[in-house]
């Protein structure tokens, strides 16, 4: 009976763990599933989104390879944190981009592919085009709501920078910044003009 009693108890405690684990975790998605479930949730709230009462979360793309050595770092700490995991899920369409994989991704009316032959290394132009052909691994791209580039960042990032840049996009900070620095760019240029 003891014995019973233990193995229910283990496997209870494995199912809570493995529970846990998975809710722990980015739920990555590629690019076509991103774009895909920002229509679907641009269908299912077009009244609330006219009203402006909520808006389509933006994409967070990860753009790596399988031999970067710092990628599989980010993998192995950043993106493990809670905070940033918890924060990523609620306000990001988080994407996983390999740069050298060979599916043909079909946007906004491009076609998107690598142009070495199977089996060999090369750069998938979404990866490339997103990245402005400067590939450095991991790369990460932020889009805005309507799928327009806001920002690159290259190179490992330690969590508080990492949650930095997130809630910066996320919160559209980066909006009121780029605000403010107009407006005192016009006031220097106005008073370069007297």
């Amino acid at each position: 009976m003891r014995s019973i009693i233990f193995l229910i108890t283990f496997l209870l405690s494995a199912t809570y763990l493995t529970a846990q684990e998975n809710t722990q975790s980015i739920q990555w998605m590629s690019f076509s599933e991103a774009v895909e479930a920002r229509a679907k949730f641009m269908t299912e709230n077009a009244d609330a989104i006219q009203q402006r009462k909520v808006a389509p979360k933006k994409i967070f793309i990860d753009a790596y390879t399988n031999w970067c050595g710092w990628c599989k770092k980010m993998d192995a700490t950043t993106f493990k944190d809670p905070a940033v995991v918890n924060y990523m899920n609620q306000n990001y369409y988080a994407v996983k981009l390999n740069a050298e994989m060979h599916d043909t991704i079909v946007y906004n009316g491009h076609k998107f592919f690598n142009p070495a032959p199977k089996g060999k290394k090369g750069t998938h132009t979404l990866a490339s085009s997103l990245m402005d052909n400067k590939m450095s691994y991991p790369t990460y791209v932020i889009m805005d709501e309507n799928i327009n580039r806001a920002a690159v960042f290259p190179g490992y990032k330690r969590t508080p920078e990492f949650f930095g840049i997130l809630t910066f996009f996320g919160s559209n900070e980066y909006l009121r910044y780029k605000e403010q620095v107009e407006k005192a760019y016009d006031i220097q240029q106005k008073a370069g003009q007297k």
